[in-house]
C-alpha cells in the first residue's frame, strides 16, 4: 500500500529540525523499535537466528525493489570500502581507474592502495569527457558527500560504453532519494545508514551478472555459503551461485533495524521522495537567495561556529569541506527548512553559492 509523504513523516520522532541525513539517517519508529527489541532479546538470551536471517533477506529484497534489480544480484555487507575493495582486487595490474577530485575516500582508497593501478583524478564535471580507450573503470559517487553535486550519470554511461570501460557507482548519498540507473552500470554500492535510513553497519552491492561474477570472493565466510547453516564447518568450498557469495556475516541487529526502514521508503516511492526532498532544498535556497539546484543537499558558506549555533536552536546540520551541508529528506518538513533558513540568513557569506 502506497504511503503519502505526510503519513510517512508521522513515523519519525526527532524533536529537532534535522538537516543531517547526509551524515546519518533518522530511523522510522518501527525500525528503531525492531532493533531495540533485538537487543532486548539478546540480553535475555532469546535471539532467534531464523528471524535475524529473515531481516537480512527482507532488506536485500526491499533494496532490490527500490533499485529495480533482481534480489539475486544484491550482496549484503557492512561498508562501502569492502565492496569497492573487491572491485579493486579484481582489476589487472596497470588498469586505469578514473575518479572524481575530492570524492569520498571509502571509494578512492581501495584503488589508491594498489600501487599497480593507474588512478587518475579529474573534476567531477569532466568525468564523462575524460573516459578514454585506456580507461578500465570509472569509479564515482552519484552524489558528492561534501556538497551534493550530482554526477553526469547519463553522459558517463554513454562514454563508458563507447570506450569499453566499466562503472562503479557509489550511491551512498543518492540511494533512497535519487532515481538511479542501476540497470545501466556495472556495479553500484550503497551504504545503508544515510538516505536508506538504516543503522550504521549495513551496505549493499548490486550490478550486472557479468560484472558481479568478475569479483573475487576474497572475504567469503560461512554466510556466503550456498546453504548458510550448512556452510559453517569444513571444506569443500560451497559458495552461493548468486551475489550472496560476496556477503559478509551480518551484524544481525543492524539488519533487523534496517528492513522496516527500507520497506517504508518503498511504500512512499523514490520518485515521490525525490520530489519532496528537492522541493525543500529549493525552498531553503530561495529563502537564502541561492540559485535553485537539483540536489537534496545544499552547501552554504557560513561564519565559523554556525553549526553549533544552529544546534543550540534545534537545527542539526554539519560542516563539510568548510561549508555548512544541509540535507533534506523524508522526515524534513517545510517548517524545518524555513526555521533553518531564518537562522542562517544573517550567517551566510556574501559569496554564498548553491551546489548541486
Amino acid at each position: 500500500m502506497r504511503l503519502s509523504i505526510q503519513d510517512a513523516q508521522r513515523e519519525f520522532g526527532a524533536g529537532v529540525a534535522y538537516l543531517d541525513t547526509a551524515t546519518y539517517g533518522l530511523p522510522p519508529r518501527a525500525a528503531h523499535e525492531a532493533m531495540l527489541a533485538a537487543e532486548r532479546d539478546r540480553a535475555a538470551g532469546l535471539l532467534a537466528t531464523a528471524e535475524l536471517d529473515e531481516a537480512v533477506t527482507r532488506s536485500r529484497e526491499a533494496f532490490a525493489r527500490l533499485l529495480g534489480v533482481p534480489a539475486g544480484r544484491v550482496a549484503c555487507g557492512p561498508q562501502v570500502s569492502y565492496f569497492a575493495g573487491l572491485v579493486a582486487a579484481s582489476l589487472p595490474a596497470g588498469t586505469e581507474v578514473l575518479v572524481a577530485d575530492g570524492d569520498f575516500t571509502s571509494l578512492l582508497f581501495p584503488f589508491a592502495a594498489r600501487p599497480d593501478l593507474a588512478v587518475r583524478s579529474v573534476p567531477l564535471e569532466r568525468i564523462a569527457a575524460e573516459v578514454r580507450p585506456g580507461t578500465g573503470v570509472a569509479a564515482v559517487s552519484a552524489v558528492q558527500s561534501a556538497d551534493g553535486r550530482i554526477a553526469p550519470l547519463g553522459d558517463l554511461v554513454e562514454a563508458a560504453r563507447a570506450h569499453g570501460a566499466r562503472i562503479l557507482l557509489d550511491a551512498t548519498q543518492a540511494a533512497g532519494w535519487l532515481p538511479l540507473p542501476a540497470d545501466r552500470v556495472d556495479w553500484l554500492v550503497a551504504g545503508g545508514y544515510k538516505w536508506l535510513l538504516g543503522p550504521r553497519g549495513t551496505c549493499f552491492l548490486t550490478g550486472t551478472r557479468e560484472a558481479l561474477d568478475a569479483l573475487p570472493a576474497i572475504g567469503a565466510g560461512w554466510y556466503a555459503g550456498a546453504d548458510i547453516w550448512d556452510s559453517i564447518y569444513g571444506l569443500p568450498l560451497r559458495l552461493a551461485e548468486d551475489a550472496r557469495r560476496l556477503d559478509l556475516s551480518p551484524a544481525w541487529q543492524c539488519w533487523v533495524g534496517h528492513a522496516p526502514a527500507l520497506e517504508l521508503l518503498e511504500r512512499v516511492g523514490v520518485q515521490a521522495i525525490h520530489d519532496h526532498d528537492v522541493a525543500l532544498a529549493r525552498r531553503f535556497s530561495a529563502r537564502l537567495g541561492l540559485p535553485p539546484g537539483d540536489s537534496a543537499i545544499v552547501s552554504v558558506p557560513v561564519a565559523e561556529g554556525a553549526a553549533g549555533l544552529l544546534r543550540r536552536a534545534g537545527v542539526i546540520a554539519t560542516v563539510r569541506a568548510g561549508r555548512l551541508r544541509c540535507a533534506f529528506h523524508l522526515s524534513t518538513t517545510e517548517a524545518d527548512a524555513d526555521k533553518a533558513a531564518e537562522l542562517l540568513a544573517p550567517l551566510t557569506g556574501p559569496d554564498a553559492a548553491r551546489a548541486g
